[in-house]
């Protein structure tokens, strides 16, 4: 690990005004989870380190105005056991459960694990399921961005390096809807997965078809992926058939790109984001028909 100067702002304000003096010489730790790892293994290797452990107000989850606002700071495992997400957003806190492990869930933040922006990290993909917005600050302002534009490559994001993630703002379900977040593991609970699968779905009360569908998938590329052609498909006055999910699983692939690896090669990646998108599919509709 290199050498770096420490500043531990108590502020938002001085958090911003460090970052706009500093620029790209300095990185930000929130929970810190992956970046003291690239740090040991001079992966990175910042003239300056900000910490953000001093400052308040930001590990805050609000349901206001038919959102949900998760402040960056706010930690996996609070998300995770928040009686508010269970009870209006339960898939997002299905997924933050699946997370590592109960130490890293303890420790790794909303805001840090999004920053970080690892493809194989599980809430983007219910994030962009569920149609979440990031609020990015600086010292000029805030502006929020659709979590499906926020990731632009490996390990890199629109965020600009004056500016901080504060906030995930994600609606609130519309009614007759059902979501869900399914993540297939090649070996241990705490490991990443091989493929993982979002899904939203909102039913019409009166005939059971699908008015609106979403589907993101994570570990199949650079970013998580919205699978679009398999969305059009579904929606739009479709009955949920095994042909149906099956075919929505197909057209799922088209935009998949993965990596082989130790979690397996990138043939059986496609295969399985196919397979698990016709799961999540039947899942999510399922919860939606139970919220008709």
């Amino acid at each position: 690990m290199n050498s770096f100067d420490l500043r531990q702002p108590d502020t938002l304000e001085e958090a911003l005004t460090l970052l706009h003096d500093l620029g790209e010489d300095a990185r930000v730790m929130a929970g810190g989870t992956a970046l003291v790892i690239m740090l040991k293994q001079r992966l990175v290797m910042p003239d300056c380190l900000i910490s953000l452990q001093k400052l308040r107000g930001l590990d805050q989850i609000n349901a206001t105005n038919g959102e949900m606002r998760l402040g960056a700071l706010t930690t996996h495992r609070a998300v995770e056991r928040s009686p508010v997400v269970r009870t209006r957003l339960p898939s997002l806190a299905e997924t933050y459960a699946h997370v590592a492990t109960i130490r890293i869930r303890n420790v790794a933040t909303v805001g840090g694990a999004l920053a970080h922006a690892d493809p194989n990290q599980d809430p983007p993909v219910t994030l962009m399921a569920l149609d979440a917005q990031v609020r990015l600050t600086s010292t000029a302002g805030s502006r929020q961005v659709p979590i499906a534009e926020f990731f632009s490559d490996y390990y890199e994001t629109v965020r600009q390096p004056d500016e901080l993630v504060t906030e995930v703002v994600v609606p609130a379900l519309k009614p007759h809807s059902g979501s869900v977040y399914l993540k297939f593991l090649p070996r241990t609970a705490d490991d990443y997965a091989t493929v993982g699968v979002a899904a939203t779905v909102t039913l019409d009360p009166a005939s059971g078809t699908c008015q609106d569908c979403r589907i993101a998938m994570g570990c199949v590329a650079s970013t998580p992926v919205r699978a679009l052609e398999a969305e059009t498909l579904v929606r739009g006055g479709q009955h949920l058939t095994p042909e149906l999910a099956r075919e929505a699983g197909t057209l799922a692939q088209r935009v998949t790109d993965p990596i082989s690896d130790t979690r397996g090669s990138a043939e059986y990646k496609r295969a399985m984001a196919g397979v698990f998108v016709r799961r999540a599919l039947e899942q999510a509709w399922q919860r939606a028909l139970a919220a008709v």
